[in-house]
């Protein structure tokens, strides 16, 4: 009988060792983690647009975001929108995010090119001291958000 006392503790040191050795691999494992970039993301964002806030054409362009895709295919952004926190939406219409490339959604108003987008606005969009620019699909699910000042959470 002792063999076999001896050889449960010895089973059971051997399992709590390796429980032991399991707890702190995980958390640095999990620490090391990185997670991978979006295939679409908002990658700048200009909020406050350089000089006086005087909503010209000009100053209301110089507010913009610009939105990337990190991946060789193009992506169809057809009714995706991007949001602020007070519920100013802009809707894409008709338009392909080119693979590797980035368009600038101004706010003002302007000519629609392949690298610009205007949401043809009078007014400035994004606060100045805090604010959060959400972009979601046509499904309406959560893709990327940038928050500045007090908003650091989507």
């Amino acid at each position: 009988m002792t063999v076999s006392v001896t050889s449960r503790r010895l089973t059971a040191a051997a399992l709590s060792a390796a429980a032991a050795t399991a707890a702190i691999a995980v958390p640095a494992f999990a620490a090391d983690h990185r997670a991978p970039r979006a295939s679409v993301q908002i990658s700048r964002v200009q909020y406050d647009s350089p000089g006086r806030d005087d909503r010209s054409i000009r100053s209301l362009n110089q507010e913009w975001v610009d939105i990337t895709n990190n991946t060789r295919r193009a992506v169809n952004l057809d009714g995706w929108t991007l949001s602020d926190r007070a519920g100013h939406t802009y809707t894409f219409h008709h338009y392909r995010l080119d693979g590797r490339s980035t368009v600038r959604v101004h706010t003002g108003i302007g000519r629609d090119s392949r690298h610009d987008l205007y949401q043809d606005r009078r007014a400035y969009v994004w606060n100045n001291i805090a604010d959060t620019a959400t972009l979601r699909n046509n499904h309406h699910q959560y893709v990327d958000s940038v928050a500045w000042g007090g908003y650091r959470h989507r």
